[in-house]
């Protein structure tokens, strides 16, 4: 039996309007849903992605504390599948033209990313395969 596509992925945030207005510029779109879930206590707003995908952002009554590090137990970082290191350059020049910082296209054997992070310090990365 294939294992199953990810269907959605949703990040906690520490400022709902801030990092909607940034992930809306990110993704060159506006959110599809925005509301207060009643049996789970939480508001999110969620964003549908090419492919099917959707991305969440939430936020919780208790509130969120302190920022996104990967170095504690849980999520490491998110990443978005690119065709090939062409994409890679055309986002690394999208994040500049937001004025998102980032590392640069870095080459592995296993493929290319390009590393950058939100408003709330969670890793984020646009990823391609190797060449050839």
């Amino acid at each position: 039996m294939p294992f199953p596509p990810l269907a959605h992925a949703a990040v906690t945030v520490t400022d709902l309007e801030r990092s909607t207005r940034w992930y809306a510029a990110l993704f060159g779109a506006d959110p599809v849903l925005d509301e207060d879930e009643t049996t789970g206590g939480f508001h999110h707003t969620v964003f549908a992605l090419d492919g099917g995908q959707l991305f969440g952002l939430h936020t919780h009554p208790a509130g969120a504390e302190g920022t996104f590090d990967e170095h504690v137990t849980g999520l490491d970082h998110l990443a978005f599948a690119c065709a090939d290191r062409a994409e890679l350059e055309t986002w690394a020049g999208r994040l500049d033209e937001l004025g998102i910082s980032h590392g640069g296209v870095v080459d592995a054997h296993y493929g290319s990313g390009l590393s950058f992070r939100d408003p709330d310090n969670i890793a984020l990365e646009f990823f391609a395969p190797p060449a050839g």
